[in-house]
């Protein structure tokens, strides 16, 4: 009997370490990913099946890596040779990790989705899947409508950002410092309301190390094109990367904080460890996240962040081996992220992180001389994904981000020709993120522009699938060109003359940011060109995906947007903003508007004639590619909403039976 027991206590002594193995996973293929802990591990709402994928599991817990210094592929991260070392002489860094697979693998697609949190934060639920904005997927309506599920993604996401505030559901990264290092860290913010003091969130990740010190600075300026003046140092006082200003802050003025910092973080090592993940997922034969393709998708600040990344070289591992098969950069721009610097501001809409070179392909940079493309360079040739660029309005608009150059010349003087692992596309008629639907006037002085382009982008996210699995090509790009006259210099855009509207016609691009791998530092503050995409006689895009919004329209939607005059600068753009400006009802309405477009009643007889060519021009979307038929039923009823929205008419005979 007593035999017995030790058997049994020796069977449950085993079950229990066996358990404790599954959440502290050993050190797995190759020393890149060194380690992953596994907090928990729980059946997505309960089990419940996804279509054809079954039911879903979540993974939460913490991946560990050790990066090689003398490695070629790690010898890109500024201040890696100042990071502490382990006994067998790498760096150690560790993020937190949350994925989300099918429980059963042989049921999966086959595809990881590399969410590249944005700010600490998922994305691809709340956009592809039309989810509730939490990210904790505990909830129906954090899964949305289960797309993503349905299709059979692994989906993973991995801190990168060192920055990101601790709160309920981010993601970050714990990187090391660079030892025996001092400098600056700088940061520029607008206030959109006067306040004595104000915090600063781009040097979140920065303490002063002397906050009294006569060497910090503050400056004002207004906007970023004007010259800087220095505010004296006996009016304003520092505490972290909070600063208060005798008289308080204006708003719509452009203020500069800079102060000395010792040891910051090594933040590029974030790029790495979204390269070391995937690697993992792809290549580890005990990866809990196995997948044969590997899908980045990144919008705004990640998406800038995948510019970055395949620019720097990081889809190759350290074995030399591809990363990401493809990558789907949104609302980038020409832009890359500032992280992979001394002093980075990762959170920053970074203005100034725009350089040469802009286009993928190798060109002259009339500037410097330097000749290479964004993946046409020794650091990132190799190993080159599929591409998709998607973009709005405001991309080649605002915010230095002249999206136009990622497919012209760097002075803007030609069409290029884009290469065959690469599409771009313009979102027509939308603005960075849509507002909801009916919108309102918030920061800007119209509304904000409610056109939802993620209609389109559910369409190319299964188009990409295909092209990766299947090798089906994918819809043809749609961008405006200079050769058809659809892409014109901002002065050239023949936007109507709206009442209280004003003209966007004399914005300009601003000045190239700093690019140290070029001769000069890229000639940072080199004017850009502001090409943008040229509108029809209401206003809306003329190239580029047309949703029915825009092909069959009920307003002018643009990518730019001014500041409220209630917050001052009104004569500037406010930062990622498109405009919603909806059409007369009558044309009575129209003439005392003095509205030079045609009024809603001029232009459609009744609903009913109106939906008819919302849904014909929908189809048409769908026919090529760029909508999913699905979801054509959902433009549809918007269309009708946006009707009764606009439209107060009494019923005729022929609308009444809608």
């Amino acid at each position: 009997m007593k035999q017995m027991t030790r058997v049994m206590r020796t069977r449950m002594m085993s079950a229990g370490w066996a358990i404790v193995s599954l959440l502290m996973l050993p050190v797995l293929v190759g020393a890149e990913v060194s380690r992953v802990e596994i907090a928990t591990r729980t059946d997505l709402l309960g089990g419940r099946s996804f279509g054809s994928s079954g039911p879903y599991e979540q993974i939460v817990g913490r991946v560990y890596f050790s990066v090689d210094p003398a490695n070629e592929r790690n010898r890109v991260v500024m201040d890696l040779d100042k990071a502490p070392r382990n006994a067998a002489g790498r760096v150690e860094l560790s993020s937190d990790l949350v994925i989300l697979r099918p429980k059963d693998p042989s049921r999966g697609s086959g595809i990881a989705i590399v969410d590249i949190v944005n700010r600490g934060r998922k994305t691809v639920f709340t956009s592809f899947n039309r989810a509730a904005p939490t990210g904790n997927f505990s909830t129906e309506a954090e899964l949305g409508d289960g797309l993503l599920l349905r299709r059979g993604y692994t989906l993973v996401w991995v801190g990168w950002e060192f920055d990101v505030p601790q709160r309920d559901g981010s993601m970050r990264i714990e990187v090391p410092a660079a030892i025996g290092t001092t400098g600056i860290a700088r940061a520029t913010f607008t206030p959109n309301a006067r306040s004595a003091d104000a915090t600063v969130g781009d040097l979140a990740g920065y303490t002063p190390s002397d906050p009294t010190a006569a060497a910090n600075t503050l400056t004002v300026r207004d906007g970023l094109q004007s010259a800087p003046a220095t505010i004296p140092r006996e009016r304003w006082r520092l505490a972290g990367n909070v600063v208060t200003l005798e008289g308080g802050f204006e708003s719509g003025r452009t203020y500069e904080l800079a102060y000395t910092v010792v040891n910051p973080p090594v933040s590029g090592l974030g790029l790495a460890a979204v390269r070391d993940t995937a690697s993992w997922v792809k290549y580890a034969p005990d990866s809990v996240a196995s997948a044969k393709y590997a899908l980045a998708f990144g919008s705004s600040q990640s998406g800038r962040f995948l510019r970055a990344f395949l620019y720097d070289g990081f889809n190759t591992d350290e074995r030399n081996r591809q990363v990401f098969d493809a990558v789907m950069a949104h609302i980038a721009g020409a832009n890359r992220l500032d992280l992979n610097r001394r002093y980075a501001t990762p959170t920053s809409l970074s203005l100034y992180t725009t350089s040469f070179p802009f286009a993928d392909v190798k060109q002259r940079d009339p500037a410097t001389g330097a000749e290479e493309g964004a993946l046409e360079n020794a650091r990132a040739r190799e190993h080159q994904p599929k591409i998709f660029y998607t973009n709005t309005g405001v991309e080649y608009w605002g915010g230095g981000r002249v999206a136009a150059l990622i497919h012209t010349a760097p002075d803007g003087s030609k069409d290029l020709a884009l290469p065959d692992n690469e599409r771009a596309y313009l979102l027509a008629g939308s603005q960075h993120g849509p507002s909801r639907f009916p919108s309102a006037v918030t920061n800007g002085q119209q509304k904000d522009n409610p056109n939802d382009y993620w209609w389109a982008m559910r369409a190319l996210l299964v188009a990409m699938d295909k092209w990766v699995r299947e090798g089906v090509a994918p819809p043809a790009s749609r961008i405006p060109r200079l050769q058809d006259a659809t892409l014109v210099r901002a002065d050239g855009v023949a936007f109507p003359d709206l009442p209280a509207v004003a003209s966007p016609r004399r914005l300009t691009a601003g000045g190239r940011g700093v690019n140290h791998w070029l001769p000069r530092d890229g000639a940072p503050g080199t004017p850009m060109p502001l090409l943008v995409p040229q509108v029809d006689r209401d206003g809306n895009e003329r190239a580029g995906i047309r949703l029915p919004d825009v092909a069959v329209p009920l307003a002018t939607y643009t990518g730019w947007n001014f500041r409220n005059v209630n917050i001052g600068a009104p004569d500037q753009l406010f930062p990622l903003l498109g405009s919603y400006i909806a059409f007369a009802g009558t044309k009575a309405e129209r003439e005392q508007a003095r509205d030079p477009r045609a009024s809603i009643e001029e232009r459609y007889p009744t609903r009913d004639r109106y939906v008819t060519l919302v849904q014909e021009a929908g189809a048409g979307l769908v026919k090529e590619g760029y909508l999913l038929a699905d979801d054509l039923p959902g433009l549809v009823k918007h269309a009708g909403d946006h009707w009764d929205l606009l439209v107060r008419r009494p019923a005729t005979s022929s609308s009444a039976s809608r």
